[in-house]
């Protein structure tokens, strides 16, 4: 009997371990971001038509991330093992259920449960969970073999201190820009596409007698043979962009439609753009004051905004800075561009130089 409580003994102390470092991992990377996980709970409440809390999606993420992170730190330090366990095994049973839904029917396509910094398909976070499951379930069945030294009071108030200083890392991560980005737009990334020179372009061209069709890789076709163009009839081109790498999917262009992405994010000299997904929620000081800072830049820099608002609403908000050029992008893409509204993000020859949270800009800034 005491060699099989030993060897209980053992498997909850790993079992704690494995699962505490788990849900501390799985807070901490969506603490760096809590509005990315509040981007993830609006999806999910809109997949199932729960409109009403939509509004309430920072306030819910920043519980779920504190719950998560409080049960991991009781499981790892073996802190009110038998509430902390029983947490646990509620919190994965819930979310095995929501997990399997979510890859049975697509709801949404990356649940965010790591974050940005480890993605997973909605598959592989299922039979994740499916593992977790079965951990908390031995964890709760043997949580009696888990000894524990401290006072209820103590345990207590360990946990309250680390809750505490972790609220503070997540205040901070709200306020200001995220402590680091996991996030395709960080700084120093290099943005410009590749391969472009590899770009080939096919004509296409029809016999006027036979409606023969044939392709030419251009310009090896006979362009110059005056005879046989006379028999053929010019019919498109194709272009073959297999060899194109892509650093992003954002699409930029203008109140007509047209496409200026290469031009803003690809720009050879200093780019400066002031980035807003929604006008209608922005803070209002914060775009005033990004859009006093052009006025006290220190070098030279190209100035755009880029919105994830309408046409009409944009031209009303901007109509007084008649010299500024306004573009429009998915409003999606731009929050995972910055996590600010307004936000600045800096390029020099289409690197991400720097990147500003409206609460930190500055009055003045040097470009060098």
């Amino acid at each position: 009997m005491a060699k099989t409580n030993n060897i209980k003994e053992v498997i909850v102390l790993i079992l704690r371990l494995i699962v505490g470092s788990v849900f501390i991992f799985s807070a901490v990377v969506k603490g760096i971001d809590p509005l990315g996980t509040a981007y993830r709970v609006e999806d999910y409440l809109e997949a199932y038509a729960w409109y009403s809390l939509v509004n309430f999606s920072l306030w819910l993420a920043v519980t779920l991330i504190l719950v998560e992170f409080l049960l991991g730190v009781a499981l790892f330090l073996r802190l009110k093992l038998k509430l902390a366990s029983l947490g646990v095994l509620l919190i994965m049973a819930f979310f095995t259920i929501v997990t399997y839904f979510d890859a049975k029917l697509n709801l949404v396509p990356d649940c965010g449960c790591f974050g940005d910094a480890v993605k997973l398909t909605n598959w592989e976070t299922f039979y994740k969970n499916i593992v977790l499951i079965i951990m908390a379930i031995l964890l709760f069945a043997w949580r009696k073999h888990a000894k524990q030294n401290m006072t209820s009071g103590t345990q207590m108030a360990v946990l309250l201190v680390f809750v505490a200083l972790f609220s503070v890392f997540m205040y901070y991560n709200i306020n200001h820009l995220p402590v680091l980005d996991f996030r395709n737009w960080k700084v120093g990334k290099d943005m410009k596409t590749l391969g472009e020179d590899k770009v080939k372009v096919y004509v296409i061209y029809k016999n006027k007698q036979t409606d023969e069709i044939k392709e030419f890789l251009s310009p090896d076709y006979p362009w110059g043979d005056s005879a046989w163009l006379s028999k053929w009839e010019f019919l498109g081109q194709r272009f073959d962009n297999s060899s194109l790498i892509k650093k992003h999917d954002l699409i930029i262009e203008d109140s007509l439609g047209n496409d200026f992405t290469k031009d803003l994010i690809e720009n050879p000299g200093t780019q400066i753009l002031i980035i807003s997904p929604d006008l209608y929620t922005v803070d209002k000081q914060g775009l005033a004051k990004a859009m006093a800072l052009i006025e006290n830049i220190d070098g030279n820099a190209y100035f755009a905004v880029i919105t994830g608002s309408s046409f009409d609403l944009a031209a009303m908000v901007f109509k007084k800075y008649s010299s500024m050029e306004v573009y429009f992008a998915d409003d999606i893409l731009l929050k995972a561009m910055i996590r600010s509204n307004p936000g600045i993000v800096i390029l020099k020859n289409g690197v991400v130089y720097k990147k500003l949270h409206y609460k930190d800009i500055p009055d003045k800034l040097e470009i060098n």
